[in-house]
């Protein structure tokens, strides 16, 4: 009786030590779910500590950066804002930056190259990448994984439909074929 009842005891301590170490743990799953439902137009989370998305609102701006957000690149000219965004995201505690692709004249190895960097110097830290649909921002990434990263054009035109990439596909093709 005194076995049983000592088994009993240890499941339950060691079930109480198992819920505590996952709640601890889940703290950057849980950033991830709070972003996920803010409804941003085309959301994706293509690598671990990037997301990729169209346009969010001021308060989804506010939303991400209490969800840990630290770096906001936004593709989109100026031209297309009617609104000062980086004097937003700044004011909210996140780093702005900006790599104006206006259209497909844009999606360039100069600008890809841009993207693939400012990715790298943001490290671990929770980033966001946005145009106005994601379209811009998966055709660079696309690119970029084939001028930097050696792949080929299936390869880089996959990793760039994680990101967004639609109707800049035939561009993103011919600017591949271009380097060949």
């Amino acid at each position: 009786m005194l076995n049983r009842r000592l088994s009993k005891i240890v499941i339950f301590a060691s079930a109480l030590l198992l819920i505590t170490a996952c709640a601890h743990h889940t703290g950057g799953h849980h950033i991830s779910q709070n972003i996920s439902q803010l409804e941003i137009s085309n959301l994706s989370h293509p690598e671990h500590n990037v997301y990729a998305s169209g346009q969010p609102t001021k308060a989804q701006f506010d939303a991400l950066a209490k969800s840990g957000i630290k770096h906001v690149i936004n593709l989109r000219p100026a031209a297309e804002l009617d609104w000062n965004e980086a004097e937003y995201v700044e004011a909210l505690g996140m780093a702005y930056h900006s790599i104006p692709v206006a259209g497909a004249a844009d999606v360039t190895v100069e600008n890809a190259t841009k993207l693939a960097k400012l990715l790298g110097e943001t490290g671990t830290d929770k980033t966001l990448v946005h145009c106005s649909s994601s379209n811009r921002v998966g055709a660079l990434v696309a690119l970029s994984e084939n001028v930097i990263n050696g792949k080929t054009a299936e390869e880089s035109i996959t990793k760039g439909k994680l990101w967004g990439l639609l109707s800049l596909e035939p561009t993103v093709r011919e600017r591949i074929s271009d380097r060949q």
